[in-house]
């Protein structure tokens, strides 16, 4: 007697038991209604199969049994060939490892489930902690291991920052540069910090020369260029924060806010064709940017091409009108505007 198939069981499950101690539709019936105890002995009795193999495994993971099940899992994700076997023996075994601290096991699982399901919940929840959990490990290994390393303090300055904790962010940065001056990046984050903390005139300064600190050690840092433009631009320093952005764009070519912000500047200087230029470079790149396509409307206007100015105000029109659908009108229903309503 053929085995029923998964799917064909689930259709089919007020069907007669058909020799119901030895069919591996009765061990899975009982997995689904939770005795997991009684499905593996069923499964154990039943004749061997793919669907047989995957929920007896799944059985014993559920009554935790990981440790001895979690390879026999991790197999059959790999070598089954029904999907949904495929599915549910990888999100077992993704489980499995990271309950066991396997994370070099699960990861590789997690990332292949990912994409072959991409838009399923438990296949994305399942990978998400698998990562939180491979993250959480490494850093307590690092914070164990190495404690003196000017990484343990850039990471407790990257912590500080997420809780905006921007003070003591300050002070790590600081801690991990007198360790290790020539690391790349620590000034600039060290920047970054400061200006998040305060946007004084003092803090400005601080965090400027930590961009051009960040400078000396890479030169090819267009992102360094930028914010070092402007902060020039909030000390009123126009003619430099030009310069600046210039050499931004120089450094990357495909760099949209620097692009867009040059284009300011060169609006300012009354050179409308070369504003233009930069913000259809701009739109290229960044195609949904309501700022890029009203800069660019403007900018239309102000040289008096009014039919290309017309193009971009029913392109913004378009990006600025609200999304339809079941979330649109569930928002309707509680009083909430939907995105991009504000302008209306």
């Amino acid at each position: 007697m053929p085995a029923l198939t998964l799917r064909c069981f689930a259709v089919l499950l007020g069907c007669a038991a058909m020799g119901a101690a030895q069919d591996p539709a009765h061990g899975i019936a009982l997995f689904h209604k939770g005795e997991y105890a009684q499905a593996k002995a069923a499964l154990e009795k039943a004749p061997a199969g793919e669907h047989q193999r995957v929920f007896l495994a799944l059985s014993r993971a559920a009554l935790g049994e990981c440790k001895t099940v979690a390879d026999d899992l991790g197999a059959l994700f790999q070598k089954t060939s029904d999907a949904d076997l495929r599915r549910l023996s990888g999100i077992a075994a993704v489980q499995c490892y990271v309950n066991l601290s396997r994370f070099d096991d699960a990861l590789p699982v997690a990332l292949r489930l990912k994409q072959l399901y991409p838009a399923d919940a438990d296949v994305l929840y399942q990978s998400a902690r698998a990562l939180m959990r491979s993250w959480n490990d490494v850093v307590f290994q690092m914070f164990q291991k190495t404690p003196a390393s000017f990484r343990v303090n850039q990471l407790s300055a990257e912590i500080f920052e997420i809780q905006g904790r921007y003070g003591e962010a300050i002070q790590e940065y600081g801690k991990a540069i007198e360790k290790n001056p020539r690391a790349l990046n620590l000034h600039f984050r060290l920047g970054r910090a400061v200006l998040m903390n305060s946007h004084a005139p003092e803090a400005l300064e601080a965090a400027r020369k930590e961009f051009e600190a960040e400078l000396a050690l890479n030169p090819g840092d267009a992102v360094a260029e930028y914010q070092v433009a402007l902060i020039l631009q909030a000390q009123q320093k126009g003619p430099e924060a030009t310069a600046r952005l210039e050499r931004a764009v120089a450094l990357n070519p495909e760099f949209p806010e620097a692009l867009q912000g040059l284009a300011k500047a060169r609006m300012e200087a009354k050179r409308p064709e070369e504003a233009i230029r930069l913000l259809e470079q701009v739109v290229r790149l960044q195609p949904s940017s309501e700022s890029a396509h009203y800069a660019l409307m403007v900018a239309y206007r102000n040289a008096g091409r009014r039919e290309d100015a017309a193009r971009q105000k029913a392109t913004l029109d378009k990006l600025r009108k609200p999304p339809e659908g079941e979330f649109t009108e569930f928002l309707k229903r509680i009083g909430e505007k939907p995105p991009g309503s504000e302008n209306k």
